[in-house]
């Protein structure tokens, strides 16, 4: 016994100093993981507490599952539940397949002054900041922005899409696969240049057509990447972040715009309810923890790609 956990100690030291420029590379990242997600989590345990400052985590009373009781009889609950969820829905359906299908053509692009304008065109709006993006969307739909003046070109009445709650989700969809989809389709890029080549040669001599080599070789060959990234996106159903549609939104559009995270900013930083808003967070991070185990074991016995 002896023997062998001196063994197993010597292999450790060897590959911790094989492997020491890879472990200081990946080091920093790892603090950042540890200090800002992992030890913030202790504070999570106000969500069954009567927090208050003054008191501290350890010092306020506990009362349980007060709050997340509050929470599951509030009238806003069915609303922020199926706002959020519609949304990732939406974005899902709309945003998850675009990326994948602009790669594709892209890849099969020969010339290379073209590739290289297309994917710049397309990764630059992930670079403007959120409030230039909404600024920009604001402009061309308000009543005489470029959208309206075609609509009234067109003999149409002009519509006041931000302050309709109707149009709130397309909005919010267009502009987020507009801003997304070229950086988005970077992954995918990636995972094709790891495909054989010899496997696109073999097809074109069995006389396979540039759309029959892409169906049959290059969907299969990110196919699992694909599937690793949709993991990813059930898995957090229940997230949308409240910065873009803070910046969009008014009490005019609340039926449709207002989502967990919104919820959580104004009664845990407008209104100081820390406890009720971090019983709200901690109720969306189960539903996502949820989900994710259940499609990952979804896709693990569909298939051979899974998380774990």
């Amino acid at each position: 016994m002896e023997n062998r956990h001196n063994g197993f100690g010597s292999r450790l030291v060897k590959n911790l100093s094989r492997d020491r420029y890879l472990l200081l590379l990946v080091a920093p990242v790892v603090a950042w993981f540890f200090i800002f997600r992992y030890i913030p989590m202790i504070g999570s345990i106000i969500a069954f507490e009567d927090y208050l400052p003054t008191l501290g985590v350890l010092g306020s009373h506990w009362v349980g599952l007060r709050w997340f009781k509050q929470f599951f009889d509030s009238i806003y609950f069915f609303r922020l539940l199926r706002n959020t969820f519609l949304l990732n829905v939406y974005m899902t359906i709309v945003g998850f397949p675009i990326p994948i299908v602009f790669a594709l053509l892209l890849n099969e692009v020969r010339g290379t002054v073209f590739k290289r304008t297309a994917q710049t065109v397309s990764y630059l709006p992930h670079f403007i900041s959120l409030v230039v993006a909404v600024s920009i969307l604001t402009d061309l739909v308000s009543t005489r922005g470029m959208i309206n003046q075609a609509i009234s070109f067109l003999g149409g009445q002009p519509i006041d899409f931000i302050r309709q709650s109707k149009w709130f989700r397309t909005l919010y969809v267009g502009s987020g696969v507009w801003q997304n989809f070229g950086w988005d389709s970077i992954i995918y890029l990636s995972a094709m240049a790891g495909i054989d080549v010899s496997l696109y040669e073999a097809a074109h001599v069995d006389g396979a057509g540039r759309f029959s080599r892409m169906w049959h070789i290059t969907l299969p060959g990110i196919l699992p990447t694909i599937v690793i990234i949709l993991i990813l996106n059930v898995g957090s159903m229940l997230s949308v972040g409240s910065d873009k549609i803070i910046l969009m939104y008014s009490p005019a559009i609340y039926e449709t715009s207002d989502v967990l995270a919104t919820y959580v900013y104004r009664r845990g930083i407008l209104g100081a309810d820390y406890s009720f808003s971090a019983a709200v967070g901690f109720f969306e991070s189960a539903v996502n923890l949820v989900l994710l185990f259940t499609v990952n074991w979804a896709s693990r016995r569909l298939s051979e790609t899974s998380l774990w």
